[in-house]
């Protein structure tokens, strides 16, 4: 059998979309350590298990080896200096980096889309890398964008799912903003909808759904894909987020709405309805999935558990 490339194999596995984590822990010095990582996965739910693998010829290599746990960070797609930052050789890769004990005592890392702090459960030899197998102790997670990486680039799933929106015509970005088991609609002359824009945009550009929420006073993480809906011809393209406002504050035309009490009656079309009350079954099941199809028919890819 003819001998694998290294280079060959690494291209190949590129292709495999993954997000970006962190992996921190204590030197027998007390001192923390970190690297960045993508070679990160679930093991098992019972006992609850993740492992991460480290290169033998990794500089905080040792550090880990004798470690007795670590911290998985998971970082946003806003973290991107983050990522490069412990990507790097450098000696101290916390210099300059703020970081906080975890439950398990790992560091972890502020703003991160979510964490798992670990204790070591089993180390396996393999190959040129050490696999890292954690039972997590705590954990915790956010409604922020993940920071994805394929085929050696960072991957903005926001903004890819808008790049390719821009050819097919009008394209139109709405989001289900969730407060305490409420969801943000807006009332104008014709009934209540969603908040929309013509692009997710910034809260400087008022026809933007990010300055659409700003005029109404809402600051929200827009976290999950949840929809996308091609009009009949093709000439529209509506992409639909889900995510949590920081708080229940709101200025007029919009209002929160208990989701067990929400005015079916009242909302602006047969698609905001239907999304709304896929989306109160998900709530209910803590089950999401993301629509793809048309005003029609499609399909719903379900993401598992929240």
């Amino acid at each position: 059998m003819a001998r694998i490339d290294p280079r060959e194999l690494r291209d190949v596995l590129g292709n495999f979309v993954t997000g970006v984590t962190v992996v921190t822990t204590l030197d027998g010095e007390g001192q923390p350590r970190g690297f960045t990582a993508n070679s990160f996965t679930s093991v098992s739910l019972d006992p609850p298990l993740v492992l991460v693998c480290i290169a033998k010829d990794a500089s905080t290599f040792e550090h880990f080896r004798s470690a007795s746990g670590y911290a998985v960070n998971i970082l946003a797609e806003s973290q991107r200096e983050l990522s490069g930052h412990f990507a790097s050789r450098r000696d101290d890769k916390f210099d300059g980096v703020s970081w906080f004990r975890g439950p398990a005592g790992n560091p972890l890392l502020p703003g991160v889309v979510a964490w798992l702090d670990c204790t070591l459960h089993q180390q396996v030899d393999a190959g040129d890398h050490l696999v890292l197998i954690g039972r997590v102790e705590a954990l915790d997670h956010t409604a922020l964008s993940p920071l994805g990486y394929c085929r050696g680039a960072y991957v903005d799933f926001a903004l890819e799912v808008e790049a390719v929106a821009a050819g097919t015509g009008l394209l139109r970005v709405g989001a289900i903003i969730e407060w305490e088991r409420s969801v943000l609609l807006v009332r104008d002359s014709a009934g209540l909808a969603i908040p929309t824009g013509r692009a997710i945009g910034s809260p400087s550009d008022p026809k933007s759904l990010r300055g659409r929420l700003s005029d109404l006073g809402v600051e929200a993480d827009l976290g999950f894909l949840y929809a996308v809906v091609e009009a009949a011809g093709g000439d529209t393209l509506s992409i639909f987020y889900r995510g949590i406002a920081e708080d229940g504050s709101v200025r007029q035309p919009g209002e929160y709405h208990d989701l067990d009490a929400i005015p079916w009656h009242g909302l602006h079309d047969s698609r905001t309805t239907a999304m709304l009350q896929r989306y109160v079954r998900e709530r209910a099941e803590d089950q999401f999935g993301v629509y793809v199809g048309d005003d029609v028919s499609g399909t719903v890819r379900p993401l598992g558990q929240d």
